[in-house]
């Protein structure tokens, strides 16, 4: 695959315009014969999973597709699932551009994106319209001017659209550009909205006649005894899976680099070693009552492999393969 001569044409122009060009044209060539382009075959490695039987333990974490626009695409690369979204109630603008920055020499993005994206009606019309057979997660969030007491209200609201698509739905609430979001990884406000979201999964699953698991998203940024405290309502809110870790607020390995001070999360090889120290927490604090799924880092089938003996039963790549491309996929595959 001729995906590095590519990219050095990609990386001379502004991240976000490659970003939206490379959507469209994933968007309008993944049910077609041009698919060949970046269509590869990955040896099957099943792994059962909250229930869910993937091909492989090597997904797309969200954020990539945040419309649900290019799944069939990404289902091409040889990916065992697929994460789209964020997604919100209403389709909202984002934050003011610019807001992507790579960051090459440290393997690296910064993003404050703020959860642009077309609305949850937008996302669900993508989903139908791809009629994709492989395993989907759909990551949910809130709407920025959604008062944080309010929050539960559009998480519910997303995952009744959602639920009878997916076959995991995210609960992000770790987005470092999302002002007020990561508070509610915490205490009341965290056991309020997992009790929520619990209560509804009961009634769309009897809706529905299917269970379909609940994972939460987790920040980085997190002390041994935060994360002790989340894998706690976790546990008792009999949350299915949890995703370690989001973006990272430090700047820790991305010292005096263009583009190092900028505001949002940092992606890619600095956030590595903080993710898989809390999925090290994750592990021990979970005892193996719920699943955990590693992202954050991860450039080879090293990477992959350092977050499945963490704890991790599944991984995520986005920052890694906006560097490498489709061949990560199969690397990683081939190397676990």
């Amino acid at each position: 695959m001729f995906y590095p001569a590519i990219r050095k044409v990609l990386f001379q122009f502004d991240a976000e315009t490659i970003h939206e060009l490379t959507i469209k044209g994933l968007k309008s060539t993944g049910k077609s014969p041009l698919n060949a382009f970046y269509k590869q075959t990955v040896q099957d490695k099943p792994i059962t999973v909250m229930g869910i039987n993937f091909p492989n333990p090597v997904g797309l974490a969200a954020g990539l597709d945040k419309n649900g626009e290019c799944i069939n695409a990404f289902d091409a690369m040889g990916f065992g699932f697929v994460e789209v979204g964020t997604v919100t109630p209403r389709p909202q603008a984002g934050n003011d551009k610019p807001r992507i920055f790579r960051l090459p020499k440290a393997n690296a993005v910064i993003n404050r994106m703020g959860f642009n994206n077309k609305g949850v009606d937008y996302l669900v019309s993508q989903v139908q319209a791809a009629n994709f057979k492989g395993i989907l997660g759909i990551n949910i969030g809130k709407n920025k001017d959604t008062p944080e007491e309010n929050a539960k209200d559009d998480y519910l609201h997303c995952m009744r659209k959602v639920y009878d698509l997916a076959t995991y739905i995210t609960v992000n609430i770790s987005s470092p550009n999302t002002p007020g979001l990561r508070s509610l990884q915490y205490g009341d406000a965290l056991n309020e909205l997992l009790a929520a979201l619990k209560a509804e999964q009961t009634v769309l699953t009897e809706k529905y006649g299917k269970y379909i698991p609940l994972a939460v998203k987790i920040a980085p940024d997190l002390t041994g005894d935060e994360v002790k405290s989340i894998a706690k309502s976790l546990i008792d809110n009999g949350i299915d899976g949890v995703i370690a870790t989001n973006t990272t607020l430090s700047r820790e390995g991305v010292e005096g680099l263009q583009f190092g001070t900028e505001q949002g999360g940092l992606s890619g090889q600095p956030v590595k070693e903080k993710s898989t120290q809390v999925i090290k927490f994750l592990s021990e604090a979970l005892d193996n009552k719920l699943p955990i799924i590693g992202v954050g880092g991860i450039a080879s089938s090293d990477d992959a492999n350092e977050k499945l003996e963490a704890g991790a039963s599944l991984v995520q790549v986005y920052t890694g393969f906006i560097y490498q491309g489709p061949p990560l996929v199969k690397e990683i595959v081939n190397g676990l």
